[in-house]
């Protein structure tokens, strides 16, 4: 078994898009129309094409925002993903204007910052220690 798709709730498809592929820099999978507003829009990382798919999922659903707000109000990331180096992410990501809230943080082998997606959730990228 393995994970093959996971997603996040997103306020605007349109404007995570653009968050994930353009400031994060995943590359889009699939764009599929899903009614009349909604897409099944993934996106997977540039270094792993075939990888798990990340959904950026519309948050229409009635129990989305108050799971989400609770999450954010206590500073919890939705997700996680993977860099090579926290503080150069940290900073390219800063230089494109990505709010932090919290900056690089040193927690026993592995390093981690979070991030606010613009879409309503936090997320926190983290490297940990080559073997």
């Amino acid at each position: 078994m393995k994970i093959h798709l996971t997603s996040v709730f997103v306020d605007d498809q349109a404007k995570a898009e653009h968050f994930y592929t353009e400031v994060l820099g995943f590359v889009k999978k699939h764009d599929v129309p899903v009614g009349e507003t909604d897409r099944w829009l993934t996106v997977v990382s540039a270094e792993e094409p075939g990888g798990t798919e990340l959904l950026l999922e519309p948050a229409g659903h009635p129990a989305v925002k108050p799971y989400r707000d609770a999450l954010v109000k206590d500073g919890i990331p939705l997700v996680q993903f993977a860099v090579d180096d926290v503080h150069a992410e940290y900073e390219r990501l800063r230089a494109l204007g990505v709010h932090f809230t919290q900056e690089p943080l040193e927690m026993g082998p592995i390093t981690m910052a979070v991030l606010d997606d613009t879409c309503g959730n936090l997320v926190q990228i983290a490297t940990e220690p080559k073997p």
